[in-house]
């Protein structure tokens, strides 16, 4: 329910005290008006209608000072002081005469009222009222009731509430009396009605019973009215017409994204009920169909109107850097932070920030070491919304089961946040609303239509699943091949790719990463003189940045291929090289990728047409997700009217194609069990390290609400989900990760080192010995040793020395490192006698060899950082060195948080940080300021440098316009990506070093009192 649409009118009448800075009326003291005092009070007027100008509904409280600076209640002086100033008025005759006879008004005047008992008289009557007393202001009663006693009495004879009047024949008497007694000093009308009405805020108990039980009434209604406003302002997420939102951001969604108008699915989506309820959804549909704009509003609504911060989890680096820079903007113009949490990024527990919110953008690894340190810091519920995109890879291996233990511990610990699910379409989506509780909406829309076609010898086949065998006669291939192009191009690519380039865009799925290079140095060769001619300019810009991004050096593909508009992209390519080859095509100046599968599950790169050269990926089958992922590419909204997607059979592949194009969707399973029950055992080691759970019986409970539950009797065959628990926790005791003390389990401190350092359960004893032994005789002098020791153990079987090149580098060692080689188990004489090729008498483990091998890799580039130096040298791709060199720097970020946790590694704790960080940017350190931005990679950073932008205060208040004219080949658009990221980058350390200022001077809440 909107806020504005509720209207609270309370009338306070009760007791409690309220602040000096209430409701005032629209009179104001004369004092603060600055004029004169108030004009008095002319004769006949009632003082009834003087109150009743103002019409105020508040009222003191008994314990105020009524009066302080004013002489009124009801903060205005006018009434008391047009009392004081017509008594004034009445006294001042007096005053100035010695002869009290002159006081004595004619005979005749005794049945003339002076003009003071006009006004006595009038006030009295004003304030006797025919009403009963049950309508009137506790504050009043017992003034009220005291009039009505000098009433009665004034008309018994007793005395007169005039003291000058007489009576006929009694004035000679009352003169004399009164010339025997002392005369009292009199008390003003004004003074009266003070000290009346502090009587009666001093006794309350006067109060009549009517009073009592009427402002009991009145202050219960006020507390129910109270409440329901709390509930409302706390709950209400309507701040504007843009589904709760201010109509700015609407705004900004035109002029950041260009989005005017909202798919009719997507304001179906956000208008649900249970979104609305704030309960847990799980939408499905199909790719780019629009859903991470209904993901991104709901965020907004977040941190705009219940002011909570929201975790939004993507599957890989390069999303969430996108993400990062798109939303950067929206954070500067809407004041909340967006911060990136992957690879080495990211602080645990995040900055807690008093006066903004937070969007973290994470992977899922850097997703669920956040969510544990929120609940660690007992900050979980501060959090109010956590999406993730791609929720299908729940089943996606050991990525799965974190993205599982991540939700699993959300929904347990937190009922406040609301989990938000994206997700392709599923066939047993049930499966996941039971594991979410979560109800869900799905919807087949596309923004534009896709038509699937296979190709079959020189056929091509409309998909339809109506068809007996799914496929119908489409159309021949017209294109007129030669014995020669026949034998090169057997599957017709060629033909198929030519129909729409360079005029449209194309992208070719390969199966392998070499056979992209072969695919599209093929294509190039049979092209004519037009492809080269097209955006001609644009693509020598492009390779002179390539040739820029390699210190030089490009690569020989590319440097026949882009002329012609067409790339690779490839794992095997640098990030910077992937990143300026992503920004070509999305512009226009390339018109064709061959690319393998992965940049389907990544960057959002649609085209015109999509080719699947094959239907397996390496030497795999296609599974139907992976394949409607690719497919769903096809078709660029508001550019084309029609996408399609056509995939390569050869007869032996035709009856599974058939089974591929058509059947359901794959299920999605739990990944908790995968490798013998390993992500089991990180989940209750976390859960106990976290205290979230105690005992075995807390921990039934918890494993309860997990999609393994759910999915038991598909996959807990052999023993319960109970019994697996059993067992994972006595293989935890065995491993030294866990105690027991009667019933409560606790972490030991290897245990806790290991949840809170994400180290995989395989290695954490294996790495707890390598840094116990590094320890004994640790060289300081150079990184070599701790590079050995932040290798990542899984990266190991990836690579295979090359035992000439491993000689070569070996010798060049100097004579501390060699020792320390040999110290960790590589010999000179091992390395030399396999390049050698001869027997190796003593045994060394290869896998220590291998790692070894990588840490001289990694040596090299820390030395030189030149990627394309290091990669000839060893025989490397260059993709796999920065593989390895993210990965290296995650892992050394793992074992920094591994060793704060054990005070015995105390020496590692900052050798291992800047560790991380030399690991994360390999780059001279000049630039890693620069390229803490997000999306700024080595080139940029040299070319940001080279013209004047050296610090990120430079580049936060650059002028995107002159940066779009003083750096080649940067876009309007990146420009102010760039720059909103970096404004955004410094916003967030400046926001960190103030909030640390505030800890430092805010005095402590259990600072000693005497």
């Amino acid at each position: 329910m909107s806020a504005a649409r509720l209207h609270f009118k309370i009338k306070r009448v009760c007791s409690r005290k309220r602040s000096g800075d209430s409701l005032k009326t629209h009179l104001s003291p004369a004092t603060k008006r600055g004029g004169g005092l108030c004009p008095p009070c002319p004769p006949g007027r009632r003082v009834s209608s003087i109150m009743a100008e103002g019409g105020p509904e508040e009222f003191c409280s008994d314990s105020e000072d009524l009066f302080g600076d004013y002489d009124s209640i009801l903060e205005d002086s006018s009434l008391l002081a047009k009392l004081d100033t017509a008594e004034q008025n009445e006294r001042r005759p007096a005053a100035q005469t010695q002869d009290f006879t002159a006081l004595q008004p004619p005979k005749d005047a005794a049945l003339t009222p002076s003009c003071e008992d006009v006004l006595t008289d009038s006030i009295l009557d004003a304030l006797e009222d025919d009403e009963p007393f049950g309508d009137v202001p506790a504050s009043q009663l017992q003034f009220l009731e005291e009039i009505q006693e000098k009433r009665s009495r004034l008309q018994d004879g007793d005395k007169t509430s005039t003291p000058f009047r007489r009576t006929q024949g009694g004035g000679e008497k009352n003169m004399e009396d009164t010339s025997k007694k002392q005369p009292r000093a009199r008390r003003s009308v004004a003074d009266q009605l003070k000290r009346t009405m502090l009587s009666n805020a001093a006794a309350p108990a006067n109060m009549s019973r009517t009073a009592v039980l009427k402002e009991a009434v009145v202050t219960e209604e006020i507390s129910v009215a109270m409440q329901a406003m709390e509930a409302v302002s706390a709950e209400s997420t309507d701040l504007g017409p843009f589904f709760g939102l201010p109509s700015r951001v609407k705004d900004l969604m035109c002029r950041l994204k260009g989005i005017q108008t909202l798919y009719d699915w997507q304001e179906t989506c956000l208008n649900l009920d249970c979104v609305q309820q704030r309960r847990n959804l799980i939408y499905s549909l199909p790719t780019s169909g629009g859903k991470t704009l209904v993901a991104e509003i709901l965020i907004l609504r977040e941190l705009l109107c219940r002011r909570k911060d929201c975790l939004f989890i993507l599957p890989y680096i390069s999303l969430v850097q996108e993400k990062v820079r798109g939303l950067a903007s929206f954070g500067l113009e809407l004041d909340f932070m967006v911060e990136e949490y992957a690879g080495s990024k990211g602080k645990f527990p995040p900055v807690k920030r008093r006066n903004k919110t937070s969007l973290y953008v994470a992977t899922i690894e850097k997703a669920h070491s956040l969510v544990n340190s929120l609940i660690e810091s007992g900050r979980l519920d501060q959090l109010g919304l956590l999406v993730v995109d791609e929720l299908h890879m729940l089943g996606d291996g050991s990525r799965g089961a974190v993205v599982e233990m991540t939700l699993a511990k959300v929904h347990y610990m937190s009922k406040s946040t609301q989990i938000i699910g994206m997700s392709a379409t599923l066939g047993n989506i049930r499966d996941l609303q039971a594991f979410l509780r979560a109800e869900n909406y799905t919807n087949d829309f596309r923004p534009v239509q896709l038509k699937e076609y296979v190709k079959l010898r020189d056929t091509v086949y409309e998909v339809d699943p109506k068809e007996e065998n799914c496929f119908r006669f489409s159309r021949l291939l017209n294109f007129k091949y030669s014995s020669s192009m026949q034998k090169v191009d057997p599957d017709h690519i060629i033909a198929l790719v030519t129909e729409v380039i360079p005029a449209h865009s194309c992208l070719v799925f390969c199966p392998t990463k070499k056979n992209c290079e072969n695919v599209v140095g093929m294509i190039c060769k049979y092209l004519t003189e037009p492809f080269l001619q097209h955006q001609q300019a644009q693509k020598q810009v492009l390779l002179r940045a390539l040739r820029d991004s390699g210190n030089g050096s490009l690569c020989p593909v590319l440097r026949r291929t882009v002329p012609y508009g067409l790339a690779y992209h490839h794992s095997g390519l640098t990030s910077e090289e992937r990143k300026l080859v992503e920004e070509a095509y999305s512009s226009g100046v390339l018109c064709l990728l061959a690319c393998t599968s992965t940049l389907a599950a990544g960057i959002n790169l649609p085209a015109r047409r999509v080719i699947l050269r094959s239907p397996y990926v390496g030497t795999d089958f296609l599974k139907r997700s992976q394949y409607k992922q690719m497919v769903g590419r096809a078709g660029r909204a508001g550019i084309d009217s029609v996408g399609e997607s056509i995939l390569i059979l050869q007869d032996k592949d035709r009856s599974m194609a058939e089974k591929l194009v058509c059947a359901p969707m794959e299920n999605c399973y739990s990944n908790l069990m995968l490798d013998d029950g390993k992500g089991v055992l990180s989940l209750i080691l976390s859960l106990i390290g976290l205290k979230i759970t105690t005992s075995l019986d807390e921990l039934q409970a918890f494993m309860s609400g997990t999609l393994l539950f759910v999915q038991q009797q598909q996959l807990c065959v052999e023993r319960s989900v109970m019994e697996v628990v059993q067992q994972s926790v006595d293989i935890l005791k065995e491993k030294g990760l866990i105690t027991a003390e009667g019933q409560t389990l606790l972490i030991t401190r290897l245990g806790r080192a290991t949840y809170k350092g994400s180290v995989d359960l395989s290695f954490c004893d294996v790495l707890y010995k390598d840094l116990s032994k590094g320890l004994e005789g640790l060289l300081l002098n150079s990184y070599l040793h701790l590079l050995y020791l932040v290798t990542p153990y899984d990266m190991i079987s990836q690579c295979r020395p090359d035992w000439m090149v491993f000689f070569r580098q070996f010798t060049l060692l100097s004579a501390a490192e060699q020792r320390m080689s040999a110290a960790v188990g590589v010999p000179e004489s091992f390395v030399a006698r396999k390049a050698a090729g001869q027997t190796v008498k003593k045994t060394v483990d290869p896998a220590m060899a291998s790692r070894m091998y990588l840490a001289l890799v990694l040596f090299s580039l820390l030395k030189e950082t030149d990627v394309w130096g290091v990669a000839e040298r060893f025989q490397l791709s260059r993709g796999f060195l920065q593989t390895l060199l993210s990965s290296s720097s995650a892992f050394c970020c793992c074992v920094l948080h591994f060793t704060e946790e054990l005070e015995e590694f105390w020496p590692f704790r900052a050798l291992l940080t800047e560790l991380t960080r030399r690991l994360s940017y390999c780059v001279k350190a000049e630039l890693i300021p620069l390229m803490e931005v997000a999306g700024v990679m080595e080139s940029r950073a040299k070319q940001l440098y080279d013209a004047g932008y050296k610090t990120l205060t430079h580049l936060a208040n650059a002028d995107p316009a002159v940066l779009c004219r003083t750096i080649e080949n940067l876009y309007k658009k990146q420009a102010h990506q760039i720059v909103a990221s970096a404004k955004m980058l410094l916003s967030e350390k400046a926001a960190a070093l103030q909030e640390e200022v505030d800890d430092l001077l805010t005095t402590p809440p259990d600072l000693p009192q005497l």
